[in-house]
Parts: structure tokens; C-alpha cells; sequence
């Protein structure tokens, strides 16, 4: 409601109440009418210079200060500037939009509190499980296995070597995270042939691939070149882990395919595998740092659990996108965007 209609009613509510006090004594009707008129005017003249100094004056100068200071002006710059619209009105807008931001950002607070706390909790679990193993092998190795069985200590110094490898990977992966995240490493734009650097990856993963008699398949026509923009050496990082995923959590006996799909202004490039499977209610969860469908089966395997952390940072970093999709007992496609060569 308007301020000055909100002063008119308290004044002729007040005038209203004086003419009939008289109107009892007097009974003269038109006395009282006059009364009415001379105390409603006269009361609302008065409260509305009074509300008008006293208190819209300082809720405006107020709503002022919130609305100027809210758009980056210092403070005197927003106690100088005049705002033409109802203040109390705005005012209350304003305070009802603060609300509703601080609590948007209570609650971006919490979920950042909870998410520092998985990761402590998993970084944690991820240095404690090569570290204790590998000490308990060394121990081990120290009270005299090496010389009472030379191929059981042999054995534990392998265990112990791959551990501490596990170590250095989880180290290496989480100086890149942290290099990436805050914008350390720059790009280096290229152009290149992204079907020769998706070969060239193909071959370096053929051997372990075989190992699970695992099939790796380029689905295109693989002397028909395509020219992208991008850094080269993060691609490839990227369609490594990428593939080396597929291995890792694809069927024994199937096979990954890597595919081409030129779009409008962009490349597709997808990576799928007929492994088991991602439940749906992970999906969203599949690049944070640490993150593991199946944590037992995911350590097993190894690695650090950042790759596809990486991955998408290094697909942000190109302000392209990266997805998963995924079926339970089918398989799992990840893929990812690029600039053509021809578009830039």
C-alpha cells in the first residue's frame, strides 16, 4: 500500500473520530461535518510532513545505500544517487532477493563442506592403502623372509614396487588436478589430425587391452583425416583415460570403439565399452575427484580415481563438453566435443 494513502486513512479515521465525539455533544450535524474536514486535512497534513522526514526520507536513503552498494558503487557514490521508485516497496524486494541469495548460498556452503569432507576422507584411504601395504611388505622383508624364501620376498618386493607406483601415479594426478584447477597450465592451440592421435593412443593401450582379450576399434574411415583445434598433448591425455577406462571396466572378451561424429560446429568423439555398467543414480557423481561406482572392484584394478576428474577439467578448459551415458549390463559411453580446424 502507498505510503500516502496509508496517512490518509489514519487521518481521517482520526478526524472521523473528533467529529463524532462532537456530533454527541453537540448534535449539530454540519459542525461536525466542518470538524471532520478541518482535522482529517490538518492531520494528514502534519503526519505526512512527519512520515515524510522521518520516515520514508530514511527508508529511501536506506533502500539507496542496498541497491548502489549491491551494484559495486562505493559508498559515497551510493548515498549520492537518487532512485525514483517507491523505496519501501523496493526495499522489501530487496530484502526478500538477499534471502533468498544467502540462503542459496548457505546451502552452496554446506554441499562444499560435505564434498571437503569426502575428499579428505577419500584421499585419505587412497594414501593409507599402498602406504600400509607396502610397509607391511618391507617389515616383512626386514624380519629375514628375504633370506629364509628369495621367491616369496621377491614377490612381496613386486607388490611393494607396485604400490609405491600407485603412489606416484596418485601424487602425479593430484599436482594436475591441482594445476588445472587453478588455471597453472596453459594450452598450447594447435592443429592436428585427431584420427592419427586416436590410433596413436589405440596402439599405446593395444597390450594391456590384450590382456583382457579386449578388442579396440576406430569406427571411421581411418585415412580420412580430421583437423581439430586444441592442445594435442591434453587430448591425448584425455582419449588415454578415457580408453583406459573402457579397459579397466569393460567385458573380458569385448571390445571398445571409439567414434567420429562431425557436428554442426563441433566433433563428437565418444569412447564406448560393453562392460557391466554404470546404475543411473551414479552418473552424476562419475567425474568427481575420488568418486567409485564399485570401490572395491575400482582398487582392485587400480589407479588413482582422479582420471576422469581430469578429463573434465581439461575438456572445460577448452570450453568444450564432456558426457557419460550409460546402461546396466550393456555398457558405458563417454564422450566429448571439439573445435574443427575449419571453424576457428
Amino acid at each position: 500500500m502507498n505510503f500516502r494513502i496509508f496517512v490518509l486513512l489514519i487521518s481521517s479515521s482520526f478526524g472521523l473520530l473528533v467529529a463524532a465525539t462532537d456530533y454527541m455533544h453537540r448534535a449539530n450535524f454540519s459542525v461536525a461535518a466542518l470538524i471532520f474536514i478541518a482535522i482529517s486535512v490538518l492531520s494528514f497534513v502534519i503526519l505526512l510532513n512527519l512520515f515524510e522526514r522521518f520516515v520514508y526520507k530514511r527508508i529511501r536513503n536506506v533502500y539507496k545505500l542496498i541497491h548502489n552498494l549491491k551494484l559495486g558503487k562505493d559508498l559515497k557514490d551510493a548515498l549520492g544517487e537518487q532512485i525514483a521508485d517507491d523505496p519501501i516497496a523496493n526495499a522489501e524486494k530487496e530484502v526478500r532477493d538477499w534471502a533468498k541469495q544467502k540462503a542459496s548460498e548457505i546451502n552452496t556452503l554446506k554441499e562444499q563442506a560435505q564434498f571437503r569432507k569426502e575428499f579428505l576422507s577419500n584421499i585419505s584411504h587412497e594414501f593409507k592403502t599402498p602406504l600400509f601395504a607396502t610397509q607391511g611388505y618391507i617389515e616383512t622383508l626386514q624380519d629375514g623372509l628375504i633370506d629364509e624364501d628369495p621367491d616369496i620376498a621377491k614377490n612381496f618386493l613386486e607388490k611393494a614396487s607396485r604400490n609405491l607406483d600407485r603412489l606416484s601415479y596418485l601424487i602425479q594426478d593430484l599436482d594436475e588436478i591441482s594445476k588445472l584447477e587453478s588455471g597453472i597450465i596453459a594450452l598450447t592451440i594447435e592443429k592436428f589430425d585427431v584420427v592419427k592421435l586416436i590410433k596413436e593412443c589405440m596402439e599405446d593401450l593395444e597390450g594391456k587391452a590384450s590382456g583382457s582379450n579386449i578388442q579396440i576399434k576406430y569406427k571411421g574411415k581411418a585415412n580420412h583425416p580430421i583437423f581439430v583445434k586444441a592442445d594435442r598433448k591434453r587430448i591425448q591425455q584425455v582419449l588415454i583415460n578415457l580408453i583406459d577406462n573402457s579397459i579397466k571396466y569393460g567385458r573380458r572378451n569385448g571390445h571398445t570403439s571409439i567414434s567420429i561424429y562431425p557436428l554442426f560446429e563441433q566433433i563428437l568423439i565418444e569412447v564406448t565399452d560393453d562392460g557391466l555398467g554404470i546404475e543411473e543414480k551414479n552418473l552424476p557423481r562419475v567425474f568427481e575427484r575420488f568418486y567409485r561406482t564399485d570401490k572395491s572392484r575400482s582398487r582392485e584394478i587400480g589407479g588413482s580415481g582422479l582420471g576422469l576428474a581430469i578429463v573434465k577439467h581439461i575438456i572445460e578448459a577448452h570450453e568444450q563438453n564432456v558426457n557419460v551415458r550409460s546402461t546396466e549390463g550393456i555398457g558405458t559411453t563417454f564422450g566429448f566435443t571439439l573445435v574443427p580446424a575449419k571453424n576457428v
